[in-house]
């Protein structure tokens, strides 16, 4: 089981605002900030629900290749919301929300690019 993952980012500031709005609507929000000062590399951002952080950026040279990381949510309509919000921070639509069923048959989501590059998805497993 995975605990908690992570990308990269080259402007904490711009990443972080990227990363809060298009979060939003799958319910992570930004919850916890260490700067480099205590971690002894970076400043980093962690993002999540509560209780913890599951998400994290640190500020240095992007990943490359760029990473893909994908949110699992609940509903389609969170995956539609999810690209709505990332595309109005400022992604680059990498693509829209809609059925996938080469991976399976009730397979939805959608990726939008980040600032970096990174390719992040919303995809939701439940059919219709």
């Amino acid at each position: 089981m995975i605990d908690h993952t992570g990308v990269v980012v080259s402007d904490m500031a711009r990443s972080k605002a990227f990363y809060e709005k298009a979060l939003q609507p799958i319910g992570y929000a930004l919850m916890m900030e260490i700067p480099a000062s205590v971690t002894g590399h970076a400043d980093v951002a962690g993002f999540g629900e509560p209780p913890k952080p599951d998400f994290w950026l640190s500020s240095g040279t992007p990943n490359k290749p760029p990473v893909h990381i994908a949110f699992r949510v609940m509903s389609r309509a969170q995956v539609d919301a999810f690209h709505r919000a990332a595309m109005a921070a400022g992604g680059v639509d990498n693509g829209p929300p809609g059925l996938r069923p080469h991976y399976h048959p009730s397979y939805y989501g959608a990726f939008v690019l980040d600032p970096d590059g990174h390719n992040v998805e919303a995809v939701c497993h439940e059919a219709e």
